[in-house]
């Protein structure tokens, strides 16, 4: 008798390309129903007002220390690689508007984003986890709440609330930091750094960055409270959900940091084209 043998494909990097496109886009699917149930839940009832209390005390007090220090460092550091140049050229004393058109636009909003990421989406990710791994999520149907409701409304609300005040903050403590640094170390006159700020900085650019940081805190939450509800069973699966909530939402964060610097930039231009010199 002849033995018939039995020969698998081989895994090889096609296949694994595949693999990993088809699981993105289903990641992606899911992703997006969940929102959706989310935002139907957002307009038919908010959730109770001890949730949301307790999440803007999680999420924004406690962040409030973190963002301090991220804030005034950034702008420090700013100050010490802008000093150099700007002193080639005899412009040191204009050292303030690339501080704060920097931290207003791009630094503060991104750079909070990303610490609020790490601080607040991976506490999320990994607290609605836990409650996955030992069925308090289940618990919670069976006693006719609905987990997205209560867990997830609040959350998403609060980030989408708070973030953008933040990054207020961050943009006002970085400045300060820059104008502390340059003005007590580098010799530059405060006079000219407050001069040079309000002349170089619109409004434009405020709300600018104050618009990108909405549309970060939005994905923030929602990938974060995605990954928790979806987690793995026990405390590496825990662990996984949290690491993954924090590079995801640390992707879309620059994803959506190049889109909408584009979209701002266009639709700045197109107004200054209609109405010009009332976007300022």
């Amino acid at each position: 008798m002849s033995s018939v043998s039995t020969s698998y494909p081989r895994d090889t990097i096609i296949h694994g390309l595949g693999r990993g496109v088809i699981n993105t886009i289903c990641l992606m699917g899911d992703l997006f129903l969940f929102g959706w149930e989310m935002l139907g839940w957002m307009v038919t009832r908010l959730p109770p007002r001890s949730n949301l209390w307790w999440c803007m005390y999680h999420i924004g007090i406690q962040s409030i220390p973190v963002i301090l220090i991220t804030g005034g460092f950034i702008g420090m550091v700013l100050a010490v690689q802008s000093y150099d140049q700007f002193k080639l050229m005899h412009m040191e004393n204009q050292i303030g508007a690339v501080i704060s058109i920097s931290l207003v636009e791009e630094l503060g909003p991104v750079l909070a984003a990303i610490m609020l990421a790490g601080r607040v989406g991976t506490s999320m990710s990994a607290e609605l986890g836990t409650m996955r791994v030992t069925e308090q999520i289940d618990a919670l149907r069976a006693l006719g709440a609905d987990p997205i409701h209560y867990l997830v409304v609040p959350r998403f609300l609060t980030c989408c609330l708070l973030i953008p005040l933040l990054t207020i903050v961050a943009d006002a403590v970085g400045i300060l930091g820059g104008w502390f640094f340059s003005t007590q170390v580098l010799g530059v006159d405060s006079f000219y750094y407050w001069h040079y700020s309000k002349q170089f900085v619109y409004a434009y650019d405020v709300l600018g960055g104050i618009f990108k940081s909405f549309f970060f805190g939005a994905s923030i939450s929602l990938i974060s409270c995605h990954r928790g509800f979806h987690c793995g069973a026990g405390a590496e699966g825990v662990g996984k959900a949290a690491t993954e909530a924090f590079v995801y939402s640390f992707i879309v964060i620059m994803i959506l940091d190049f889109l909408l610097g584009v979209g701002i930039v266009n639709f700045y231009h197109f107004m200054q084209t209609v109405y010009p010199g009332v976007i300022r």
